[in-house]
C-alpha cells in the first residue's frame, strides 16, 4: 500500500480519510490502516451485493499496455453472444477506453482515478450503481495500469487476472512478485510478437518466474490479434462461470 506517493486517497475514499482525522488526530499509519479496513469492509459488500445476483466478477491487472483492453474486445466478440457482459473501466483520466468497450456493444462505465494508481472498493462500488446486475453473467473490472498498488486493494472482485506483455520482459514476475502471487490466472500476452522479438522474451523462463513465487496459478500463452490463440483463456472464463453456476449462492433480493 502506497504511504508516500499518495495515491491511497481517491475520489471514492478521501471523505472517510477526513473523517478519521476528524476523530481525535490519528497519525498517518492509523489514517491508512484504517482506509484499508474500510476498503476490505466495501469489497466485502461488493462481493456479497455480486453474489446475490449471481455476476462473476474478474480483477484484470497489468502494467499500462499489457493489452488488456484488446483482450476484453476481443473477448466481448468472441463470448458476446452467449454472455452477458459488462465492464469497469478504470484510468487516471479519459474515458478512450470505456469508449472502445461500448464500441462493442456492452456496457462499460469508466471510473477516473485522478492521481490514483489503482481501482480501491468504493470507487467500485459507486459504478455498480451504474450497471444492471439482474442482466449480467461476468463483470470484468479493468484496473489502472501498474505493477504495484492494484495488488493490495480488494475490490470485490472473485478473480485476479494479471497480463504480462511479450514486450515487457520475462522477469517480471520475479520483480513484482505481489501482484503474480495473487493472480488465479496469469495471461502472456502479445505470443505473436515472439517471432520478432529474437529470444527477448522466452515463456518458459516467466512461468518458471511464476512458480518460483509459490503460485500454482495456470500460465496461458495467448494473442488477442487471433481467437484460436485465445481459446484457452476462453476455456478458463468458460470453467470458472460453470463452477460458480454449481455453487449454492443467495438470491437476489
Amino acid at each position: 500500500m502506497c504511504d508516500t506517493c499518495g495515491c491511497t486517497l481517491t475520489d471514492g475514499n478521501s471523505r472517510h480519510a477526513h473523517a478519521l482525522r476528524a476523530r481525535g488526530g490519528e497519525d498517518a499509519v492509523e489514517v491508512l490502516t484504517g482506509l484499508l479496513d474500510m476498503n476490505d469492509r466495501q469489497a466485502a459488500h461488493n462481493r456479497s451485493h455480486l453474489d446475490a445476483h449471481r455476476v462473476l466478477a474478474v480483477n484484470l491487472m497489468s502494467s499500462p499496455g499489457a493489452g488488456k483492453t484488446r483482450l476484453l474486445e476481443s473477448t466481448i466478440r468472441s463470448l458476446g453472444a452467449d454472455l452477458r457482459i459488462a465492464v469497469i473501466e478504470g484510468d487516471l483520466e479519459t474515458e478512450n477506453d470505456a469508449e472502445r468497450i461500448r464500441d462493442c456493444g456492452v456496457p462499460a462505465v469508466q471510473i477516473s482515478t485522478g492521481t490514483a494508481c489503482h481501482l480501491d472498493a468504493h470507487l467500485v462500488h459507486d459504478a455498480l450503481h451504474g450497471l444492471k446486475l439482474d442482466g449480467l453473467d461476468l463483470l470484468f473490472i479493468e484496473n489502472v495500469g501498474n505493477l504495484v498498488c492494484p495488488a493490495s486493494f480488494d475490490l470485490g472482485q472473485h478473480l485476479n487476472v494479471t497480463l504480462l506483455s511479450t514486450t515487457e520482459g520475462d522477469d517480471k514476475p520475479a520483480k513484482y512478485p505481489v501482484i503474480f502471487r495473487r493472480s488465479d490466472l496469469v495471461l502472456l500476452t502479445k505470443t505473436d510478437l515472439l517471432a520478432v522479438l529474437d529470444g527477448e522474451f522466452d515463456p518458459g523462463r516467466a512461468e518458471a518466474a511464476v512458480r518460483r513465487l509459490g503460485t500454482e496459478a495456470p500460465v496461458l500463452r495467448v494473442s488477442a490479434r487471433d481467437p484460436d490463440r485465445l481459446a484457452p483463456w476462453f476455456d478458463w472464463l468458460r470453467g470458472q462461470l460453470a463452477r460458480r453456476a454449481s455453487a449454492s449462492l443467495p438470491e437476489a433480493s
